[in-house]
């Protein structure tokens, strides 16, 4: 099973994830900058993309700073404090949608279909823990079960404030992806305890049938 940026893996990964800027994979970028141009006005967008240094759209093809990611969704915060939130939604849907299509074999999708619901959640999520670098860049990302995982930037250090619309898109690319390819229904909820703790949140898959 692969995750965006399978090409590069083990050490080699891990070295090019921890460099700076650290890197990520580039449709981080890429179906973020597409929700703001559909759902919000060309003058809006026009502002975002200016104030995240944002001259073009990454091509898709090598990865990218961590850093354009970062800015961007800083940037949409500030600019939309409400709508950010329901943008970042439909960002990660087309992204999870992106891996699913692109990154992870049919052969793979139709094991865990029909996998029993434990089981192919942990599958799952040791694909996408192999392959944490390539979204979560300089910060920690820490499973804890198939269920449940931790995204920590503290050790990061990052120079502003990260905005909650940013851990909003972390939740729901899990939660399509978990939604499409573990039997059952999955939501992927943040912990409000962890709300409160600067680059840090807890996250939880809800599991229903």
């Amino acid at each position: 099973m692969s995750i965006e940026g399978s090409a590069i893996e083990g050490r080699e990964a891990h070295t090019i994830a921890r460099a700076a800027p650290p890197l990520i994979g580039p449709h981080a970028v890429i179906h973020l900058a597409a929700a703001i141009n559909d759902r919000l006005s060309p003058l809006k967008a026009h502002a975002i993309f200016v104030g995240a240094r944002m001259n073009d759209v990454p091509s898709g093809e090598t990865m990218i700073p961590e850093t354009d990611a970062l800015r961007l969704h800083r940037c949409l915060a500030l600019h939309e404090p409400i709508e950010c939130f329901a943008i970042v939604r439909d960002a990660a849907e087309r992204t999870a949608a992106y891996i699913i299509a692109n990154r992870i074999p049919p052969a793979a999708i139709r094991l865990l279909a029909v996998m029993p619901r434990a089981l192919s959640g942990a599958l799952l999520m040791r694909a996408i823990r192999r392959h944490a670098w390539t979204f979560i860049g300089a910060g920690d990302f820490r499973p804890m079960g198939a269920w449940a995982f931790e995204i920590d930037r503290r050790a990061a250090h990052n120079a502003v404030a990260l905005p909650d619309c940013l851990f909003h898109w972390y939740a729901k690319v899990f939660e399509d992806l978990y939604q499409r390819l573990v039997p059952g229904k999955s939501a992927c909820m943040i912990e409000r305890s962890s709300s409160t703790i600067p680059g840090y949140r807890k996250f939880r898959i809800a599991r229903s049938d």
